[in-house]
Order: structure tokens, then sequence, then C-alpha cells
């Protein structure tokens, strides 16, 4: 199971949290329990006429530092009232300042879904995610490579959507074969810290290709109207949260990042 895994080849800034995630759970059990039916809220939410926006309670980053002291549920609402499909939820504690109540908190207050983002190495935390009462986690391929298809298919035991995340095509090829309904391209190269807004339009252009039918996601580095230009029509979401979440008024930022989309 998770716990077992090798992790030891992620690189970088990514894989610094990826072992300190992994000591977290090195104890946790990873008995899932019974099947939980799946609702796909969190797909069905992204699959609108229009690009939806996943909107993202991010209190900090390893690349910003301090972004805003939010309260979630606050956060949340606000999100809604701008026109969020769905809310993303950090819920790592050292270098993104998340933790399980954020999450519970954005699940009481508003009935948009809820994504738990973390960096999830164990089965310990889909099981988390559905009894916070997230309707997702995310699986990131750079970080199970291989055995991303195994933690798909606990997500979908626990009833949960999963956003699978990839920065390349390695890890789209990868995530292809697994069967993934929800796959999130990211334009920020984890390793690095690096954002290449071409990424997400060329990898989605790739998907589409291969014939995958399922949502698709556009991630990190959205500031304006005008950077979501090169995704319009592409991806079926776009998940932004810096720039967001330090905006000082959340409602506002939000219409007006998918203003004319």
């Amino acid at each position: 199971m998770g716990a077992e895994l090798d992790f030891s080849r992620v690189p970088g800034v990514l894989g610094r949290i990826v072992a300190e995630r992994v000591a977290d759970y090195r104890a946790a059990d990873p008995v899932l329990g019974a099947a939980r039916p799946a609702a796909r809220r969190f797909e069905a939410a992204l699959r609108g006429p229009d690009l939806a926006l996943i909107a993202e309670v991010k209190r900090a980053s390893p690349s910003q530092g301090a972004i805003a002291p939010l309260d979630p549920a606050q956060a949340a609402r606000a999100y809604e009232a701008g026109g969020a499909a769905a809310i993303s939820v950090l819920t790592e504690p050292r270098h993104f300042s998340g933790d399980a109540q954020a999450l519970r908190d954005v699940v009481a207050g508003v009935a948009l879904p809820a994504l738990r983002k973390d960096f999830v190495v164990h089965p310990a935390m889909l099981r988390e995610a559905a009894d916070w009462g997230a309707s997702a986690a995310l699986l990131m391929v750079s970080v199970l490579h291989e055995a991303t298809g195994e933690f798909l298919a606990q997500a979908q035991h626990l009833g949960l959507d999963a956003l699978v995340e990839v920065h390349d095509e390695r890890e789209l090829d990868l995530a292809l074969e697994t069967g993934a309904r929800i796959i999130g391209v990211n334009n920020r190269d984890l390793t690095t810290l690096h954002i290449d807004l071409a990424v997400s339009p060329r990898l989605i252009r790739r998907a589409r290709e291969k014939g995958f039918e399922g949502v698709l996601v556009a991630e990190s580095g959205y500031r304006t109207p005008a950077d979501i230009t090169g995704v319009r029509g592409l991806a079926d979401a776009v998940l932004v949260g810096t720039s967001l979440a330090g905006s000082g008024d959340l409602e506002r930022a939000a219409r007006d990042l998918m203003a004319g989309v």
C-alpha cells in the first residue's frame, strides 16, 4: 500500500514536501473501510457549458510564503458568490498553512463540492478526505508514478472523484492509462516552482488527440483574464489559488478573473 511505496525519486521542493508527508503517515492505518457510493459532484460541477473556476483556499505556499490569513468558510462563500464551481482546500500544514479543519469548514460553509489539495502518499489520506466531506482528492502523477492507478482505485472505492495531476507528456500518458476521469495539467514545475502557461494548452490538446473524453483542468499561474485565453475552448476548468487568495476581495477577484469566459 501507499506507506510501502518508494517516494525517494521525487526531486526538488516537491520531494522535500513529499518526504514530510510520508513521515506524517508512516504509522497510519491503510484500511479504507466499506465502499462508498460515487456522487461525482466535483466532476459534474466542472462539466458545464462554460469554463468552470475551481477557486482555492490557500493561505501560504512555498513559492510565495504567507499569502493571506483566510478564514476558509468565509473565503469559500466569497468564491461561491463570485461564481466558482468548486473549492480547492489546502490541507498540508507546513508549507501551505492548511489543516483538516479548513476542509471541514469549507464543506460545512458552502454547497459547492470541495477538493482536498494535498500530497497524497498513503491510503489514509484518501479515507480522511472522504471522512472530512471532500468530494474529490488530488492525485499527483509526479509523486505516485506507476502507483497512480492504485490510488485512483482507492479514491473510487471511497466514492471520491480524483483530480489526477500531470506536468509533462510522460505523466499525461500514464494518467490516461489509469482510466482517470478528471486530469489536471499543472503549469508549475513543482520541482523548481517555475510556471509556464504554455504547458496546459499543449497537454490538453494532446489528451484530446489521444481520445480523452473526460474533464480537463488547467492549473497554476492564472492572474488575469488574458492569462486564461490560452485554455479557453480547450479546458473544462481552471484551478486558481494565489492570485485570488491574495486579492483582498475574493468575490470580485473570482468574478473579474473569469470575465468574458
